[in-house]
């Protein structure tokens, strides 16, 4: 029986202290953005070493996910297939430590790619992140502008990776009111992406749950005013082909995960949680790291999924 190395990356230069302040500023100073992206998004796999009982190293690069270890309790045949997130606490995250709130959006980013990460490793297929609803244009402009920046420097960077590692990248919600420009970008990266089958992140930005019952209503009472469909037609298959998650192959998330204590869904992919397990971590996201992950999994792991039957 063997047992896994992890080789990481030499850490990068420190950084120079933030400086405490507990007024809500966004400095668009990037000290934390330049490192997320420098491994690849999946580099946990491809640089793991497979230790043989004979003491033998030997490279496993790209080995498939059936190959890595997976942490001790969780079963490889009960891993969901599709696990959403809540990222939820970056802003209190930041409060509580004096800084300015862009700081905790950072921070927040650096566990998303962990995270992503660890689905990349552990055979996930599919990972949805809530990553700004249509209820936060509603927040202060600097604060909605740094998010946008945040989006558009992750699509940028990270573009080599997600096609070295077979990531398709995928965006959701009404894009209506972001600048031409991050718009062009994201149906570039969809586009150049569409074609990768190792792992799938949707992205949800200027998204609403609601809204997207909405357009599904919209798009399917046209069919029927020109006459492509009957009334009678409109069944729950008809409704899942026009919601925003007709994406993916997987569909409905088996498992939603929100940070911060928070025990609501948040108007998120109402339609597509129906059957979904819940899981409220107390933990702020930028401290969600893989103990937490692996708790959230375990947790769903003894669940008994019945489906009303």
């Amino acid at each position: 029986m063997g047992f896994s190395l992890q080789v990481s990356l030499p850490p990068p230069p420190p950084l120079p202290p933030l400086t405490a302040t507990n007024t809500a500023t966004f400095t668009l100073i990037r000290p934390v953005t330049n490192l997320r992206f420098k491994p690849p998004l999946c580099a946990s796999t491809q640089q793991q070493l497979v230790v043989s009982e004979e003491n033998e190293l030997k490279s496993i690069n790209g080995a498939p996910e059936e190959n890595v270890p997976l942490p001790l309790g969780l079963r490889r045949e009960s891993i969901p297939r599709h696990v959403a997130v809540i990222m939820d606490g970056n802003r209190r995250w930041a409060r509580l430590r004096g800084l300015p709130v862009d700081s905790g959006y950072e921070a927040g980013v650096k566990s998303l790619r962990n995270i992503a990460e660890l689905c990349c490793k552990w055979g996930i297929r599919v990972l949805t992140i809530f990553a700004f609803s249509s209820d936060n244009w509603f927040r202060p402009k600097m604060e909605v502008e740094f998010l946008m920046s945040l989006l558009e420097e992750g699509l940028k960077e990270e573009m080599g990776s997600f096609l070295r590692d077979n990531i398709r990248i995928t965006v959701i919600g009404d894009l209506t009111k972001l600048p031409k420009s991050q718009v062009e970008l994201i149906r570039n990266v969809e586009e150049t992406t569409k074609n990768n089958t190792r792992f799938q992140m949707i992205v949800a930005v200027s998204y609403s749950g609601k809204d997207d019952l909405v357009q599904a209503c919209q798009r399917i009472a046209m069919k029927v005013k020109d006459g492509v469909i009957e009334p009678s037609d409109i069944n729950e298959s008809l409704i899942e082909q026009e919601l925003e998650t007709n994406c993916t192959e997987f569909p409905y998330p088996d498992l939603l995960i929100r940070t911060s204590g928070e025990l609501r869904v948040s108007n998120f992919m109402l339609w597509q949680l129906a059957y979904t397990e819940l899981f409220f971590a107390q933990s702020l996201w930028p401290d969600f790291g893989e103990a937490e992950f692996i708790e959230a999994l375990r947790s769903f792991q003894r669940r008994r999924r019945s489906y009303g039957g």
